[in-house]
């Protein structure tokens, strides 16, 4: 993997985010866990080039992301959607995923986890968190559609400064 800087990325982050999706992953080396996302965004806020990511309370990752102070983005092509099946069906509860998906983990220099198969890792540190709530919503429909009692609880929002990019 080789780092690059933040303003050589060229990606259109709301066609590979919606459309290729991501492996949200937090914790160390010795434990992690890694999640499947769709709902996100990158963008520059307070001086700095952030991500923003959504991760819902019952999901395994978010015990990691909220104990850690750091976690990565892995964006591994539109090929690898099997990967992403697996890691956003199962929970790491139950399954080890790397072992599930064949997902090859690489420490970063920050002591990150990254993964041999990403095209592109974005390597993120915790800058502010805030849980969703219902009493916000200002279009009614959304918690209707995706917090009735079917979908489970309100996400935790993180926003992350990136800082290191990786490319294959």
């Amino acid at each position: 993997m080789k780092k690059i800087t933040v303003k050589e990325l060229t990606d259109n982050f709301i066609e590979v985010i919606g459309k290729e999706w991501m492996l949200v992953t937090a914790g160390t080396k010795d434990s992690f866990n890694t999640m499947t996302a769709s709902w996100g965004g990158v963008g520059f806020l307070w001086n700095k080039p952030v991500v923003f990511v959504f991760v819902r309370p019952e999901r395994y990752t978010h015990k990691f992301t909220e104990q850690n102070d750091s976690f990565t983005l892995s964006f591994l092509g539109e090929e690898n959607k099997a990967i992403h099946k697996i890691c956003g069906s199962k929970s790491g509860r139950e399954v080890d995923k790397v072992k599930e998906t064949g997902l090859k983990p690489v420490i970063s220099e920050r002591g990150n986890i990254l993964f041999e198969q990403s095209r592109l890792s974005l390597e993120c540190r915790k800058l502010y968190t805030t849980e969703l709530k219902k009493e916000n919503f200002l279009d009614e429909a959304i918690p209707k559609q995706w917090y009735d009692a079917t979908h489970g609880d309100y996400h935790t929002v993180y926003v992350a400064e990136i800082t290191d990019v990786w490319v294959k």
